[in-house]
C-alpha cells in the first residue's frame, strides 16, 4: 500500500477530473487492486479486494495530510468503493458529494454520480481519445467549402464525444445507446455545455437501429466504443465483427473511424486483424496512447484507441 500513500503524499491540486493513482496497471506491486481518482471536490477510493479498517485508517489520514497542505480552508471529501466477487459496496467516509455533482475535463463539463454503480458518468482512461476528437474535428469541420461535419457515436454512453465533438465546431452529432439513463445523464450534459443544437439521441440498440443511423449519414467520423462484456448487449469476441462490417458503408469519403476495446485479454490484433478480413478497404492510421496516469505493464493488457482512415 506504500505506493498509494507516497502518490498521495506528492500529488497537485486537481481541477480537472483525472486518476491519481492506478495500481491495475501492475507497476506498483502488492497495490495491484487499488485505485484512486479526483472528481473535484471529491475523491474516489476504489478497491478490487476488501480492505481492512487499518487501511482505511491509513489512507484516510494520508488524504487528510495532504488536503491540509493543499486547500486547508476546504473539507475534504472522499468515497470508498469496494469491488469484490461480483459485489459492489458504496460509502461516503468523510464529507459530502455535490448534487449534482459536475467535473470538467479539457473545457468540458460532465455530471457524475460516484455514489451508485460502478460506472460513475465519465471513463478517465478515455481522455485522450475525447482530446483526439477534439482535435480531429477543429482541424477538419472549419475548412472553406466542407460540408457539415457529422459524427455517428455508437455505444455513447453520458455522450462525452459528443459535448467535445459539438464544442469543436461538428454540426451533427448522432448517440446511439440502449441505456436510457446514460442518454438522460448525456443530454444533461449538453445542456451544463450550452450545446442545445445538433445532438440527437437514440437510446436503443444498435444491432435493430440500422435503419435510423443509417438515415442520418454517411458520417465523417464513427466512434465506436462498446463494454468488452455485457450480457444481453454487446460481447466484444463475437459483436464486434458484426459491428466492422458495417463501417465502409457508414464513412463518407476519406471519413475516420475511432474503433475503441478495454479488454486485457484481447490484444490489438484482435481489432486490426477483423479490419483487415472484414474492412479491408479502411486503412489503419494509429493507435492513441493513453493518459500517463494509466501507465500499464503492458500495453496490450491497457485500453486500444485505434485510428482508421476511409477512402
Amino acid at each position: 500500500m506504500q505506493a498509494l500513500l507516497d502518490a498521495i503524499a506528492t500529488m497537485d491540486l486537481p481541477t480537472d477530473a483525472q486518476r491519481i493513482f492506478h495500481g491495475r496497471g501492475g507497476l506498483h506491486p502488492g497495490c495491484e487492486h487499488w485505485a484512486l481518482d479526483a472528481f473535484p471536490p471529491v475523491w474516489v477510493l476504489t478497491s478490487f479486494l476488501p480492505a481492512t479498517d487499518e487501511e482505511l485508517a491509513a489512507i484516510g489520514a494520508a488524504l487528510a495530510a495532504r488536503w491540509q497542505q493543499l486547500a486547508p480552508d476546504q473539507p475534504l471529501n472522499w468515497v470508498y468503493q469496494c469491488r469484490f466477487d461480483g459485489r459492489t459496496e458504496t460509502r461516503l467516509v468523510a464529507g459530502a458529494v455535490p448534487d449534482p455533482h459536475v467535473v470538467t475535463e479539457q473545457g468540458a463539463r460532465y455530471k457524475l454520480h460516484v455514489l451508485k454503480g460502478q460506472n460513475h458518468g465519465l471513463f478517465l482512461d478515455m481522455a485522450e481519445g475525447r482530446r483526439w476528437v477534439r482535435q480531429h474535428v477543429e482541424s477538419l469541420a472549419q475548412v472553406p467549402g466542407r460540408a457539415e461535419f457529422r459524427v455517428l457515436n455508437l455505444f455513447a454512453y453520458t455522450c462525452a464525444f459528443s459535448v467535445v465533438a459539438l464544442q469543436a465546431g461538428a454540426k451533427q452529432v448522432v448517440n446511439v445507446d440502449m441505456g436510457q439513463g446514460a442518454i438522460t445523464t448525456g443530454q444533461q450534459n449538453h445542456r451544463l455545455n450550452g450545446l442545445v443544437t445538433g445532438a440527437s439521441f437514440l437510446p436503443h440498440d444498435i444491432f435493430t437501429t440500422w435503419g435510423k443511423i443509417n438515415r442520418s449519414g454517411p458520417y465523417d467520423l464513427v466512434i465506436v466504443d462498446p463494454p468488452s462484456f455485457q450480457r444481453g448487449s454487446f460481447v466484444a469476441t463475437k459483436d464486434y465483427a458484426r459491428l466492422m462490417r458495417r463501417l465502409p458503408d457508414l464513412l463518407m469519403h476519406g471519413g475516420h473511424v475511432l474503433l475503441c476495446l478495454n479488454a486485457p485479454e484481447l490484444g490489438t490484433a484482435f481489432l486490426q486483424d477483423q479490419m483487415r478480413e472484414l474492412a479491408p478497404g479502411l486503412v489503419f492510421v494509429e493507435r492513441l496512447a493513453n493518459p500517463p496516469s494509466f501507465a500499464d505493464v503492458s500495453d496490450e493488457r491497457s485500453l486500444k484507441v485505434l485510428v482508421y482512415r476511409g477512402p
